[in-house]
């Protein structure tokens, strides 16, 4: 999941944009005049399961914007809590492409 869209609310030819990243799950960020006015967030099978802030969060963590630390707070739950949700919602926890991988099991020898 690529991070955080943003989206102007005055870009009324965007609109479809919305629509159809919110229906792919996706949380974007409303702004007006450059600034914050509303985080859109999905109304989709994850929100209802697990209520906004957690939705939020996993969201945000798998869009690489919030840590797992960071988005357990958010969450309002325990590390391992989280870990567990991001199960249940088939997050990966690691990004790791498959050099990456290697790099990461050759640096720990």
């Amino acid at each position: 999941m690529k991070a955080l869209d943003i989206f102007n609310i005055n870009d009324r030819q965007r609109l479809n944009d919305f629509i159809q990243e919110a229906e792919l799950g996706k949380l974007a960020l409303i702004t007006k005049q450059d600034r914050p006015t509303f985080l859109m967030v999905p109304f989709n099978q994850t929100l209802l399961e697990n209520g906004v802030h957690r939705s939020i969060a996993i969201n945000l963590f798998a869009a690489n914007c919030l840590s797992l630390a960071q988005a357990a707070a958010l969450a309002n739950i325990t590390i391992y809590d989280f870990l567990d949700l991001l199960k249940e919602t088939d997050i990966p926890v690691v990004d790791y492409s498959a050099l990456e991988l290697h790099e990461e099991l050759k640096a720990g020898r």
